[in-house]
């Protein structure tokens, strides 16, 4: 009988099977000899594979989400998986078979997928219920940068805080222009001294 975990987060599940090693004296419970698992995102077709596909898909989420948070726009390239941005809010993601002849699965996920994905990755490594050798993010990232997008966000962030409040310098200074009328109170004045 083998052990099933479910890792969930929103509209994400990640299925762990397999068995506990019992020449450790592990508990029956847990998983240390992974035979499968299962990812299932909402209203995509379901990504399963072996442990040895599990590894580096999880290193390439993290690659690309590290790369995100960083305000770069990467273009993560692997054997198994490639991971690039259509724009800021869309990720497509394409996973290749190590089978012969099997047309590469090419799903197009959001920001909360991408999220609710990398939160059920977490889980499964914080779990003391599963033993794996847990992924090594490298610290030099491979994959392309997308270098123009990355400098055009960039030069916006650099110039639309200003832009803004010069904007409201104007705004405000136009208002006190309008209420306020220079020579009203002069003629105020000359009709104070004449009394």
């Amino acid at each position: 009988m083998q052990n099933k975990l479910s890792f969930h987060q929103s509209s994400v599940n990640l299925e762990i099977i397999g068995l506990p090693d019992y020449s450790n004296n592990e508990n029956k419970d847990q998983i240390s000899i992974i035979s499968q698992w299962k990812l299932t995102i909402i209203d995509k077709p379901l990504i399963e594979g072996k442990i040895e596909h599990l590894g580096p898909i999880m290193n390439a989420f993290y690659i690309y989400s590290n790369l995100l948070i960083k305000n770069e726009i990467p273009i993560f390239e692997s054997k198994l998986i490639d991971i690039k941005a259509d724009n800021l809010h869309i990720h497509n993601i394409v996973l290749k078979s190590s089978k012969p002849n099997v047309k590469p699965l090419i799903l197009k996920i959001g920001n909360s997928l991408l999220s609710d994905t990398i939160n059920c990755f977490d889980q499964l490594n914080e779990s003391p219920k599963v033993i794996i050798k847990k992924p090594d993010v490298p610290n030099n990232f491979p994959g392309k940068l997308r270098n123009g997008l990355n400098k055009k966000l960039k030069f916006s962030n650099f110039f639309i805080p200003p832009f803004i409040a010069i904007c409201s310098l104007i705004l405000l200074s136009s208002s006190f222009i309008y209420f306020y009328n220079p020579f009203e109170s002069i003629e105020k004045k000359e009709l104070i001294n004449a009394d």
